[in-house]
């Protein structure tokens, strides 16, 4: 009876004396932490084994200091992009056994964002990973002085040790190049939100293309991302035969398409077209829709590797080179006659 009175009262100093090791070590044997030896931690084991010790999530984040739950904060929209990323770290984050307390920042204004943060702050989460949308996002979190790391998903021309990213600049010059290289000389740009930070990527990508080849750059319209906004842009864009169109996502460029058959014209006979993203359906478009694949897959994984470094060996980031995009060619898109 006293034995089991004991085991039922056992706590990690108990644990840690009987292996013989630090109560910190017992803690990274309990949370599957790196850099504990094989034989350490067999021992660490047998103790907790013994003394029947099973800490409750409570005790367990009081000696860690930690929760592993990452706070995730994401725009207020339905986008295809944010939205796919935020899946993708879900997944990575339960590979790793981290829970996620997902939270939208309905606006991007810093006070929206700074309340926001400062909720996900109370709830003791580890680390924080923000999804941008919004240029002045960015410049609210290097205001702010936080108490745990944060990660920021964000295209950007600076680089950052706590920024990861895909590659819109490239992504944007390879499907303008593509255009190029077809024998199109009147490329114009259906762009994004000017605020937008993988928009403004876009928009560079596609000016410094034309700036390389010579071609002049007319000023592009800018849509919400939405094939709606694609469909309006499209049923007054100046195109004529053989003109060229960069769409900066799949969805507004599917408007794009249908604006532009409403108006008589054939894509790609009379008009090219390429988004940006290669969503879904992209594929299954009339015609098949030429496109930049992004790796949301990638992204997400490498949020989660970033933030689980940021929580466990901060000195040690270091800045990221973009995750590269891929050129999908389908067939809205074809040579000049």
């Amino acid at each position: 009876m006293s034995e089991e009175r004991g085991a039922k009262s056992a706590n990690i100093f108990d644990v840690a004396r009987l292996a013989g090791v630090s109560h910190q070590t017992v803690s990274r044997v309990l949370n599957d932490l790196p850099n504990v030896r094989p034989a350490t931690r067999a021992r660490v084991e047998q103790a907790i084994a013994q003394l029947r010790y099973s800490p409750s999530p409570a005790a367990r984040a009081l000696v860690t200091r930690r929760t592993r739950t990452i706070g995730l904060v994401t725009p207020g929209t339905a986008d295809f992009g944010p939205t796919s990323i935020a899946m993708h770290f879900n997944v990575a984050a339960r590979a790793e056994r981290y829970s996620v307390d997902a939270v939208t920042s309905p606006d991007p204004d810093p006070a929206s964002v700074r309340t926001v943060i400062e909720g996900l702050l109370r709830q003791r989460v580890d680390a924080i990973v923000l999804i941008v949308n919004h240029i002045g996002v960015l410049e609210v979190v290097r205001g702010l002085e936080l108490s745990v790391p944060v990660v920021a998903a964000a295209a950007t021309q600076r680089r950052h040790p706590n920024l990861v990213s895909i590659d819109q600049y490239r992504g944007a010059r390879a499907a303008v190049r593509h255009l190029a290289e077809l024998g199109h000389t009147r490329i114009l740009h259906l762009a994004g939100p000017p605020s937008n930070p993988d928009s403004l990527e876009r928009l560079r990508g596609w000016r410094d293309e034309l700036a390389a080849r010579g071609l002049v750059a007319v000023e592009p319209p800018h849509g919400d991302w939405s094939a709606a906004s694609g469909f309006q842009i499209g049923t007054s864009l100046d195109v004529e035969r053989g003109t060229a169109v960069f769409a900066a996502n799949d969805h507004m460029a599917i408007g794009l398409v249908s604006a532009l058959r409403s108006r008589g014209l054939r894509v790609p006979d009379d008009v090219s077209v390429v988004g940006f993203d290669d969503v879904p359906e992209a594929a299954y478009l009339l015609p098949p829709l030429t496109t930049v694949r992004q790796d949301f897959q990638a992204l997400g994984e490498l949020i989660m590797q970033k933030a689980l470094l940021a929580v466990e060996e901060p000195g040690e980031l270091t800045e990221d080179t973009p995750i590269a995009t891929h050129l999908i060619v389908r067939e809205s898109t074809r040579p000049v006659d």
